[in-house]
């Protein structure tokens, strides 16, 4: 008899253990509605403090966590640098004033300022201005020695090389190398005007583009755009009346190529003169800083990163991990190294992790749940807790998350999106007042049509948590 129980007793155990490592049912529902196999999700659900719901799937798996690659760099960003560090841009010289002209070169010098805007850039202008200068007698230099020279493709990740995502870090970056174009239908006039932002010395843009009636369907192949001649696109086709005011993000030109257009508009709007060139280029000994811009702080700054999944801003902040002590360049390999490094010494070891560009937008990169999990248990209990965890966009409020509704309100988690992956990674409160951490990635060419998988995962660890 004692035998025939404890029989009983392994079987009882090991079922309910296999229960705890499967998908709930309307996980595996959600699943099954999108042709998604259970061995393609990797999913981990605990307490912040036992006792509570737990789930593991898959938790060992390497898996491409897409955007919730963001989580590792700004957790570690925010403990290696500093809630408060700031990045500087300066306007510098080596040459004199006189008067009001200055007799040599003007260099900017960059830090690698994830979300240096072009209001930024017009106030080291008025900085300048300030100054008494009027006249810049020789050239713009730009220094970008904060960042070792990196090779990018923009078309690389995904052949869409004019998308802003896709532009390359710099550490001199601005204004996310974007420009926008806004259509603004006229249909008294039966045509469409055209204006773009910021404004960029040299550009030409046709004043007007043809208006054609008719659904609007996909506008930006109906226009015919040629951005060959990136300072003088051309639109061939007809705007649709039908799609009211629109706009196009796009970007054109190269770092170098960008800055001085943007500069010489900004100078020449302000009064000055200039009749230089942009050229790249270092700070020689002994310059002496004219003016300077300061950025956000990084607890700031991660809530952009975070909250709208901004991946340029990401690879600038992880290419500035890995600065040396001394200033030493950064590199893809230093902030590999120092990430990873500093992970093991925390006590979160991660064997299977791979990181490329730190922000998610790779093939390559990897993660699995259970250690993506261990790393927003160890950020719950933290002193930066507040800054990490407000990063996060709030379900069914802001951010990415603002049109799910998986518990709404309730759950600060963190998204990630590739053509083949769909990922979440936060915090949840659930309605018995327990938190939990929750992880679930999904790696399948149906990833695309499981949001749902991720909304009801949400929904049921709120409700039975």
């Amino acid at each position: 008899m004692r035998s025939l129980f404890f029989s009983l007793f392994l079987l009882v155990a090991t079922t309910a253990a296999a229960q705890e490592r499967a998908p709930p049912e309307p996980v595996a529902a959600a699943l099954k509605a999108a042709n998604v196999p259970a061995t393609a999700v990797s999913i981990v659900v605990q307490p912040l403090a036992p006792p509570g719901l737990t789930l593991a799937v898959n938790e060992t798996r390497p898996m491409n966590p897409a955007s919730t690659m963001k989580l590792v760099t700004t957790y570690a960003a925010l403990n290696l640098l500093g809630p408060t560090y700031v990045w500087r841009t300066e306007a510098l010289t080596a040459a004199p004033q006189q008067g009001d002209a200055l007799a040599g070169d003007l260099i900017l010098r960059g830090s690698g300022d994830p979300q240096l805007v072009i209001e930024d850039l017009w106030l080291l202008v008025q900085q300048l201005r300030g100054l008494g200068l009027r006249e810049l007698r020789g050239d713009l230099v730009l220094d970008k020695s904060a960042f070792a020279p990196i090779a990018h493709n923009p078309a690389a990740f995904d052949g869409e090389a004019l998308r802003p995502y896709n532009a390359g870090p710099d550490a001199l970056l601005v204004n996310y190398k974007a420009v926008t174009f806004t259509f603004v239908p006229d249909p008294q006039a039966k045509l469409v005007r055209l204006r773009t932002l910021p404004a960029l010395a040299g550009m030409k843009l046709p004043a007007t583009l043809r208006a054609a009636d008719g659904p609007c369907g996909d506008w930006r192949e109906k226009i015919k755009a040629d951005f060959s001649a990136p300072l003088a696109p051309r639109f061939g086709g007809a705007y649709p009346l039908a799609c009211g005011e629109q706009h196009w993000h796009v970007s054109l030109l190269s770092h170098t190529d960008y800055v001085a257009a943007a500069f010489r508009a900004l100078w020449e709007q302000a009064g000055g003169i200039w009749s230089g060139q942009v050229r790249d280029g270092t700070a020689p000994a002994g310059a002496r800083v004219l003016a300077t811009h300061e950025s956000e702080t990084l607890a700031e700054t991660i809530c952009h990163i975070n909250k709208f999944s901004n991946n340029v801003m990401t690879r600038q902040l992880f290419l500035t991990l890995g600065r040396g002590p001394n200033g030493e360049p950064a590199s893809l390999a230093a902030a590999q190294q120092r990430v990873t490094t500093w992970l093991a010494d925390v006590g979160l070891a991660m064997p299977e992790l791979v990181l490329d560009n730190g922000s998610g937008l790779s093939r390559s990169e990897r993660i699995a749940s259970a250690n993506l999990a261990a790393l927003l248990v160890h950020a719950f209990g933290s002193p930066l807790m507040p800054e990490f965890f407000s990063s996060l966009p709030l379900v069914g409020v802001d951010g990415t998350m603002r049109k799910r509704n998986g518990a709404a309100g309730f759950a600060h988690i963190k998204t990630g999106m590739l053509n083949d992956v769909r990922a979440i990674a936060g915090t949840l409160l659930a309605a018995s007042g327990r938190r939990y951490v929750v992880v679930s990635i999904i790696n399948h060419p149906n990833a695309p049509a499981a949001a749902a998988v991720h909304d009801e995962l949400l929904r049921w660890v709120f409700v039975r948590g």
